[in-house]
């Protein structure tokens, strides 16, 4: 399943191929389930409910 997502980089990962999270948002959507990896970590990845997910996307934006 894995590779078969559309994978989306994070805008606050860094450029220089450091710290780099990626979801699949059309899961997301699709189902409630969002599935979150480290691009340098391809192979697994977390799912987490989209309620979780929402509580850590405004806790990053309070942080930049």
């Amino acid at each position: 399943m894995n590779a078969d997502l559309a994978w989306v980089k994070s805008s606050y990962s860094s450029a220089d191929g450091g710290n780099c999270v990626e979801w699949a948002p059309s899961v997301a959507l699709a189902t409630g389930t969002v599935p979150v990896r480290d691009s340098k970590a391809v192979g697994s990845h977390l799912a987490v409910s989209s309620a979780a997910w929402q509580v850590f996307v405004n806790g990053v934006g309070r942080e930049g």
